[in-house]
Formats: structure tokens, sequence, C-alpha cells
């Protein structure tokens, strides 16, 4: 698949994401995709999902425990098979009440010209305070 393509289609995920549309995140995907966020004992998302259901169920997660204020991609590095972006994200937790600002690193890994893997690399202690 060529760069521009993935780039493409990391843009498409994170559009669709803001939007709130999961079935089109989904379409983006592989059926075995996986979605790896960094592990946490305190953050209730933070342990891999594996599989389209899993996936969106992490997505529905994500939506259900946070108010989202600000979330952006601010650089996109992109590879022969894979999408690596920086970012920020400005997030109220809705149980605690906790606003939790956080840079972070997200790869995106391709086949056939879907995502198979998603990585995240985040500020855990942030979000550890904000649970």
């Amino acid at each position: 698949m060529a760069n521009q393509e993935i780039l493409e289609t990391v843009q498409q995920v994170y559009k669709a994401f803001v939007q709130g549309d999961l079935p089109a995140v989904m379409d983006l995907t592989t059926h075995d995709v996986e979605f790896l966020p960094p592990p946490s004992a305190k953050i209730p998302w933070a342990h891999p999902w594996r599989g389209r259901k899993e996936v969106e169920q992490y997505l529905k997660t994500l939506g259900e425990a946070l108010e989202f204020q600000d979330f952006g991609a601010d650089e996109f590095i992109v590879g022969r098979d894979s999408v690596v972006v920086l970012g920020h994200e400005r997030c109220r937790v809705r149980a605690t009440g906790r606003v939790v600002d956080a840079k972070w690193a997200q790869i995106f890994d391709f086949r056939e010209g879907l995502v198979c893997r998603h990585r995240e690399y985040t500020d855990t202690a942030a979000w550890d305070a904000g649970f």
C-alpha cells in the first residue's frame, strides 16, 4: 500500500473516532485487529483488545469514561506498513471529574490496506491520577 494511502486511512480513523462513527472505524480494520493501550491497574481500558467486537467495545468504553475536551493529531510519520502519530488530548474523567492532559504516540500497523494493530504510548501517571 502506498504511503499516502495509509496516511489517509489513519486520518479517516481519527475523523470517524471524533465523530463517534464506530462502524466507520471498524470498516478500516482487519477482523483480527489488536488495540494495545499501555497497561495500568487504574485505567479500565488498559489491557489488550483483540478482534473487531472487542475493539468496538474499547472505543465505547472510552466514550463512556471520558469527556473529550481536546483531541488532536499533531504529527504523522509514515513508514512502509505503519504510521506513527504524535498528538495530545485533554479529557475529563467522568467518574472522578478530574481533567487529564496528556501527549501520546500512536502506531497504526497495516495489512492489506487495513489497520491490523494499534499501539498507544502515553503519560500513564497522568491517567492514573485522573482515576
